[in-house]
């Protein structure tokens, strides 16, 4: 029978707390992006002028809209959650992006930012549940 010993106690501890972060993490960020997603898909005024601003069409507030709450599912499934994670980061990129480039609002593109970063953890922490980098790992 193997012996624990302090050292491994605590990694196992640290472990379990990274864990738990992540998780917290994820269902803080599932729970946000029900909440956006919903006006995009659901057609509020202020969802819709937004995106005739960035001049794609209304397509692109259904796509933006039915990525973000699929995201917010697959953040909550296991399996799931690494590629969820990075899938949330490419949309974040965009709204970076558009913020930036179509809004010219520098400053409010440090909301999505912020998020890209929490996805790029939340990707890192679930890098085992990632075909691509599983296999590498």
């Amino acid at each position: 029978m193997p012996v624990m010993t302090i050292d491994s106690n605590a990694a196992v501890s640290q472990r379990r707390g990274v864990h738990v972060a992540l998780w917290a993490l994820q269902v803080l960020l599932a729970v946000f992006f029900v909440l956006a997603s919903a006006p995009k898909l659901l057609g509020e005024p202020t969802a819709v002028q937004m995106f005739d601003l960035i001049g794609f069409g209304q397509w692109f507030r259904y796509l933006t809209g039915g990525l973000e709450l699929l995201g917010a599912i697959g953040l909550l499934v296991p399996r799931l959650a690494g590629m969820a994670a990075l899938g949330l980061a490419g949309v974040m990129v965009g709204a970076t992006i558009t913020q930036v480039f179509v809004f010219q609002a520098p400053v409010t593109a440090l909301m999505p930012f912020v998020l890209v970063l929490l996805f790029l953890v939340v990707a890192w922490g679930r890098r085992r549940s990632i075909p691509l980098l599983a296999a590498r790992s």
